[in-house]
């Protein structure tokens, strides 16, 4: 096969695959990333104080599956009512069961053993109540394998849950920060500072719009928004849905009252600087002290996990928009983007169709290292006590539970190993992926 031939047939996402799977330490980083994920999605039916069946009186339940407010009742041969289930206060260890398959971890993150309170060591004594109402020795199936914290919660039950909580954190606050970051770093790449025209009125009136819309969307419904997310994730994202239809409506109507302004001066074209606004944005926040700027807003809004995931994507953003914005300086000089314009594309088709999928691959490896970040991020908060309530728990409040007990060991070994290894996985990975996706090692 002829060298032409072996150009014609290479294909850069196999050669990329093929150079990462070199990389055995990451291979295998990767494997754990998905057993991580497999345990997120299962979580609930891995460490859950429900059965996953069971059969009662001769009835049979699936507890696990159920809803909270769930409740069944139970009825004699004879038809009278003897017993009615309310499934999220019922102490299913206590029920004389005829058939039962429990979860891997038969806790639930914040259910309570009050016969294993003060710090149970994972090797100490354990105490159980049996069905008959006898307080026994723990057997093997009902032992907490981890240990338990000063109210008796679990703390396998709480490092499974708790994976849930990290990984969303990651993919949530990376998500949004990658839709900002690609976004501005997209425009100011490819318009830089003398590309893209506009008159001098809808220039400034513009800028006052975006003033009074951000000014009204966040600044006067900063409390409606963190009492929506207060009342459930969907409430919050409507708010937040309101506060950008706001923040466009706002902007539209200055620009429109703009055209009612005939000033031959205002009404003279000139470039809009728009890499020079995101550049000095980009430096104005990373010279704040990133986690200083989370702790501050939330200080100020309703404690909710989502919040916490908003913030750390808003301000997670810089790194996405510089490697964003030097591939659009590199490729608006090609020959693919000169066609698209010539053709007369317009400049967002150009952008987004025809030269964004060819600059995304080392944003994916800064969104690699940015979900790392974010975790680590979401851990020291939760460590802080601050911004994520006190009734969800993630491996940052399991450390601060040690931190309050340095004598509970267990209760920072496990959540510290699993910390560490959730970031090593990713930097792995991150770092492998930059190593594969170069197209300059490419023999």
């Amino acid at each position: 096969m002829t060298q032409e031939q072996n150009n014609e047939n290479f294909s850069f996402k196999k050669y990329a695959w093929n150079q990462f799977k070199k990389n055995k330490i990451a291979l295998v980083c990767l494997y754990l990333l998905f057993t991580l994920v497999i345990v997120a999605l299962f979580a609930p039916y891995i460490a859950n104080e429900r059965p996953l069946y069971a059969q009662y009186k001769g009835y049979t339940l699936y507890p696990a599956f159920a809803s909270d407010n769930q409740t069944d009742s139970i009825f004699g041969t004879s038809g009278t009512l003897e017993d009615v289930l309310q499934y999220d206060i019922t102490d299913w260890r206590s029920l004389d069961l005829d058939k039962v398959i429990w979860p891997l971890i038969p806790y639930s993150p914040g259910g309570m053993d009050r016969y294993n309170r003060d710090y149970v060591s994972p090797n100490g004594k354990q105490r159980f109540k049996n069905a008959e109402g006898l307080i026994t020795d723990v057997p093997k199936k009902f032992r907490h394998h981890l240990g338990t914290d000063g109210i008796g919660r679990d703390l396998a039950s709480g490092l499974i849950h708790g994976t849930r909580i990290s990984l969303m954190v990651g993919l949530v606050s990376m998500g949004i920060a990658s839709l900002i970051g690609i976004f501005l770093g997209a425009l100011a790449g490819f318009f830089g500072d003398n590309k893209l025209k506009m008159t001098r009125i809808r220039y400034y009136f513009t800028l006052i719009g975006i003033f009074f819309g951000f000014f009204y969307g966040f600044g006067q419904r900063k409390y409606a928004i963190s009492e929506g997310f207060s009342n459930g994730i969907n409430s919050g994202m409507i708010e937040l849905i309101i506060s950008f239809t706001l923040i466009f409506v706002v902007v539209y109507l200055f620009r429109f009252i703009s055209k009612f302004i005939t000033l031959k001066s205002l009404n003279k074209e000139m470039y809009i600087p728009i890499d020079t606004f995101v550049s000095r944005g980009i430096e104005l926040l990373n010279s704040i002290p990133r986690l200083l700027l989370i702790i501050t807003i939330t200080a100020v809004v309703e404690r909710s996990i989502w919040i916490v995931m908003i913030i750390i994507g808003i301000t997670g953003w810089t790194g996405i928009a510089r490697f964003t914005r030097a591939e659009f300086l590199r490729i608006r000089s090609l020959e693919f983007v000169q066609a698209a314009q010539s053709l007369g594309f317009s400049n967002l088709r150009t952008i987004f169709k025809h030269a964004l999928p060819n600059a995304l691959a080392p944003v994916f490896v800064s969104i690699a290292f940015g979900i790392a970040s974010a975790i680590l991020i979401e851990s020291g908060l939760s460590f802080l006590g601050i911004g994520v309530p006190d009734d969800i728990v993630t491996w940052g409040s399991l450390l601060n539970l040690g931190r309050q007990n340095l004598e509970a060991w267990w209760l920072i070994i496990y959540p510290g190993i699993a910390i560490f290894l959730t970031i090593t996985i990713y930097n792995m990975i991150a770092e492998a992926s930059r190593d594969a996706l170069d197209p300059r090692l490419k023999s």
